[in-house]
């Protein structure tokens, strides 16, 4: 990402067709908050965005599972699709304890969530810390060039300073260049996808846009499709404006999806079919 903007984040908020998608992000969320199921069983609706979420992203990690499946099941420390489904479920849950941490170090929580997404499956050397020269990276889904080490530091320090410094931008656009760059980057061994679409739920709640965190965007980045989602993320690696707008955009849309599919858990909710 780059603009020769003193706050490059808003500079991207204002590129064509961001506004309107932001504005229709803002509208849905707002539906679902004003929504009279959100009045009493709010912490339901909660606990349901929090599972489909979690869903919807190990789905984009190569686990789509039901989602009866991944209600009923306990234990997840099976084959590969069932530990993916369970960082996912532990990052989802993770998520909501991290906001004050990453106001004040946005690194610290990218290392924490890496851990919670490793649970022992990688070498404990490699957990909670950013790749080394030469080390390896699985991350089947990505296939765009890896950085290497030094600029993959250098590029985090960066997105660290533009979080810290705070921005004009709407949360929606911080969320998707959080998401985009370490998508980008892929900074750990293993379990990056998962981390960054975590990373962007974190920018959403922690910015007041989904303060309770029903609107999942995982799951309309689900629902869109693998190959829409690495359609989209390669406007993201282009840089170019017109690229940054479709990223953003997919990003909004995904957004919307999510409280769309919070609407439908408190329309069941009201109708007694939770």
């Amino acid at each position: 990402m780059s603009t020769t903007s003193s706050d490059p984040l808003a500079a991207l908020g204002a590129l064509p067709g961001v506004p309107d998608a932001v504005d229709s992000v803002r509208k849905a969320v707002d539906r679902v908050y004003g929504h009279r199921v959100m009045r009493r069983r709010s912490n339901e609706v909660t606990a349901e965005a929090a599972l489909r979420g979690a869903r919807g992203s190990a789905a984009l990690s190569g686990a789509d599972w039901n989602l009866e499946e991944v209600r009923r099941r306990t234990d997840f420390s099976g084959d590969g699709e069932a530990r993916v489904i369970g960082a996912a479920l532990r990052l989802t849950a993770e998520a909501g304890q991290l906001l004050s941490i990453w106001r004040q170090s946005p690194l610290r929580v990218l290392a924490r969530l890496h851990l919670v997404a490793a649970g022992g499956a990688t070498p404990d050397d490699a957990v909670g810390r950013p790749r080394l020269a030469g080390e390896p990276v699985d991350e089947p889904l990505i296939e765009a060039p890896l950085p290497g080490a030094d600029e993959v530091a250098g590029r985090l320090e960066g997105l660290s300073g533009l979080i810290l410094s705070g921005s004009a931008a709407p949360a929606l656009v911080t969320a998707a260049v959080v998401h985009g760059e370490l998508l980008a980057l892929r900074p750990f061994g293993s379990s990056n996808g998962l981390v960054a679409r975590t990373a962007e739920r974190i920018v959403l709640i922690g910015s007041g846009l989904d303060p309770k965190s029903i609107c999942p965007a995982e799951v309309g980045h689900a629902e869109q499709g693998r190959a829409a989602y690495v359609a989209a993320f390669e406007g993201y690696l282009a840089g170019t404006p017109e690229g940054m707008a479709a990223w953003i955009a997919h990003c909004a849309r995904s957004a919307e999806l999510g409280a769309r599919e919070s609407t439908a858990v408190c329309e069941a909710l009201q109708r007694g079919a939770a």
